[in-house]
């Protein structure tokens, strides 16, 4: 066999398999179809005693604390969860995120876990 043909059954092979594992994967990061949920979430962070405004949850995490993200969810706390490790133990916040996936029941996620 050409060696072309066989690197080119092994690239579809390895496409193949990866789109397999994004149906049963959390994360969809490297999936040709990664956009195929939407998530409607609120996040809402409290530091000591004292929640955080939608403009401090925007500057901390980069998104805003109320939104609609056409991908995993697992994608968002990803995020937050990596802001916060960031700020070390004295600024670490405790988050709460409700979400609802493709518009079925509301979840809870939570940091630390």
């Amino acid at each position: 066999m050409p060696r072309r043909f066989v690197l080119g059954v092994i690239l579809l092979a390895l496409q193949a398999g990866a789109i397999i594992r994004a149906r049963f994967a959390d994360d969809r990061y490297f999936c040709w179809a990664p956009f195929d949920q939407q998530t409607a979430y609120r996040i809402e962070t409290t530091i000591g005693d004292a929640p955080l405004t939608p403009e401090q949850i925007q500057r901390r995490y980069r998104r805003p604390a109320r939104g609609v993200d056409n991908r995993s969810a697992h994608h968002l706390f990803d995020i937050i969860a990596r802001a916060e490790q960031s700020f070390g133990e004295p600024g670490r916040g405790r988050v709460v995120v409700r979400y609802r996936v493709n518009g079925h029941e509301e979840r809870e996620w939570r940091y630390p876990q």
